[in-house]
This record gives C-alpha cells, sequence and structure tokens, in this order.
C-alpha cells in the first residue's frame, strides 16, 4: 500500500517538519511493556503513553504544531476551536506558550476535568450547546469577532502532521513492530499514524479501534463513503466525532481494519492499565488494548500474524471524583 503524497493532507515530509518545529516544546512519550499484559494477550504489547503528553493527551502534538506554523501577524489575533475535551486543553496550552490567546468553543456537557484543564492553561471558554451544530455556529461568531485563525481538532494538515509525530517516535523506540492499533474518533490521530507508519514501513498494518456505540467510521470504511450517526453513545467521551473530508482518504486508503469494541471491553482494559501498568488511562486511551483483547480480534485469521503490536494510549484525562468521593466515605 504506498503512501502518494499528493493525495493527502499530510506526508511523512510535512510529519518530520513538525517533530523539528514542537519538539522543544513536547515530552517523547516513554513505551512501556508488561510481560504480564503480553501473556493475557498472546502477543508481545508496546504501550505508546500519550497519557504522559503535556496537557495529558496526544492532542498537544497538533496543537503546537498548528499555532506554531502560524506567521506572527495571524498569531496575534488568537485562534479558535470547538471540542469538548482534550483538544481545547491542548490549544490552550500551546497559545500559552505561544503568548497568544486561544478562544475555546465548549458545549456545557463536557467533562468537568478537561474544562478545568481548559482554564488551568489560560483558555477563554465560550459555552454552546451539545450539538456540533451549535459548536460550529458558536466558533463562527467568535470567528467574526476577533478575527482569530481556526484550528479545527483534526480536519487540518497541521493536526494531523503534529499527531504523526507519535510514529516517528514509536517505531524509533520500537522498530520492531509488525502492528500499530489506534483509537479512532475524527480520525486526526489515526491519519498522522499511518501516513507516517506506512511510509517507513509500508507493510506495517495500522488497525483502529472505536466503539460500538459510535461506529461511524466502521460504517464509513464498509460504505466506501463517509458515514455519520444522529446519536452516539459510548463511556469514551473522546471518540464521538465523526470523520472529516481530509482524514476519510487516509482512513480509506491506509487503515487495515476496524476493530469495533463495547463500553464493558473498554472498562475492562482500562482496569488492566491501571492495576498492571500503574498508567491512568481515559476510556478513548484504553480502548487499543480493548481491542487486542476482544473476541473479534483474536478470532480474525487475518491478524494471526500480528505479534508485536503497538498499543497508543491516546489520553489520561479521566473526571476520578467518584473514586475521591468513594475514598472519603
Amino acid at each position: 500500500m504506498e503512501v502518494n503524497k499528493e493525495k493527502y493532507a499530510a506526508d511523512l515530509s510535512s510529519i518530520k517538519e513538525a517533530r523539528a518545529r514542537i519538539s522543544s516544546f513536547i515530552h517523547k512519550t516513554p513505551v512501556m511493556t508488561s510481560e504480564s499484559l503480553d501473556a493475557i494477550s498472546g502477543r508481545k504489547l508496546f504501550f505508546k503513553c500519550e497519557c504522559f503528553q503535556k496537557g495529558g493527551a496526544f492532542k498537544f502534538r497538533g496543537a503546537c504544531n498548528a499555532i506554531f506554523s502560524l506567521a506572527d501577524q495571524q498569531a496575534a489575533k488568537g485562534v479558535v476551536t470547538h471540542s469538548s475535551g482534550n483538544h481545547a486543553a491542548a490549544l490552550a496550552l500551546a497559545a500559552k506558550l505561544r503568548g497568544i490567546t486561544a478562544y475555546v468553543v465548549i458545549p456545557k456537557n463536557a467533562p468537568q476535568c478537561k474544562v478545568q484543564n481548559v482554564l488551568r492553561y489560560g483558555g477563554r471558554v465560550i459555552w454552546s450547546d451539545a450539538t456540533v451544530q451549535s459548536r460550529e455556529e458558536t466558533a463562527a461568531k467568535v470567528l467574526q469577532e476577533t478575527g482569530a485563525a481556526l484550528i479545527h481538532p483534526y480536519n487540518d494538515g497541521r493536526i494531523i502532521s503534529g499527531q504523526g509525530t507519535i510514529s516517528l517516535e514509536l517505531l524509533e523506540q520500537a522498530p520492531q513492530l509488525d502492528t500499530i492499533i489506534v483509537p479512532i474518533s475524527g480520525g486526526g490521530l489515526i491519519s498522522g499514524v499511518a501516513l507516517a507508519a506506512k511510509s517507513i514501513n509500508p507493510a506495517i498494518r495500522i488497525l483502529a479501534a472505536e466503539p460500538k456505540g459510535a461506529n461511524d467510521a466502521a460504517q464509513s470504511k464498509a460504505a466506501g463513503t463517509i458515514v455519520t450517526l444522529p446519536e452516539t453513545n459510548t463511556v469514551a467521551d473522546g471518540l464521538r466525532a465523526f470523520l472529516g473530508e481530509l482524514t476519510w482518504p487516509v482512513v480509506r486508503d491506509l487503515v487495515d481494519d476496524i476493530i469495533t469494541v463495547d463500553d464493558t471491553e473498554i472498562i475492562d482494559a482500562m482496569r488492566l492499565c491501571y492495576e498492571i501498568l500503574k498508567v491512568a488511562v481515559e476510556p478513548s486511551g484504553a480502548i487499543g488494548l480493548a481491542a487486542v483483547l476482544s473476541d473479534s480480534f483474536r478470532s480474525n485469521p487475518a491478524w494471526k500474524d500480528c505479534n508485536r503490536i503497538g498499543i497508543i494510549l491516546s489520553g489520561g484525562n479521566l473526571d476520578l471524583e467518584v473514586l475521591w468521593d468513594s475514598f472519603r466515605k
């Protein structure tokens, strides 16, 4: 499967440029292994811990690349985005590092811990209703009033290039990988990972992990065109977005398959991350492990040769108030 550089919003050269641009700002996150989880899965697993990234998630890579790509004149007017979670915090932090304003449109049902992250990094929060339409309309109004630059959470070549730097690191840290499993939502992460990884090693398999309650990417792959859902229902709040026109072609062409798992499997995988890896991950971050342990993956003869698997633990921003309340009681 060749990577056609004219065909996509990013390529290996733009991803390498992103790495040079952001390397002094981001953490090079560790890769962890566990003999216990290898035994449970029957494979050799390598966990890329983006939950240890600044802002608590991989999103800081793309946000940082987008913000530091802006010309000074444009940056001076600030940036705007709409996001319910990790991209919002990542953009606020990257904007703070560049000394510019981040206007962040957040739906009223966003997890409180993620809203607090935005505020902690100095982002200016503008509330919207929970619908995508309300988010987009509110962001458009802020754009008109401020002249700020719009930085979309995933449908942006600069974002895709930034996220692709994960592959550059991972394949240096674990060059023997034959498979990488990546959470999928809007597709910015998996697009960057796939473009870089397939350029470095065309034989590597890229598998997406998706909740059954938000399985638009799996439906899109099956239909051969972007499918959106009237509603999503999953504990993985970071995986409820739909593919964009820049991410869909990469998913269509370079993602080998999409594994869907239910919320129970995601929660079980979270527990294993906490208890065995000793790593705090949010549901979206644990879904790669859930996919590897799922019956649909284990019983699929197409993946019997997936023996050395990279799993991206994409984020660790979880509202733990219920846990702390239970301890207090």
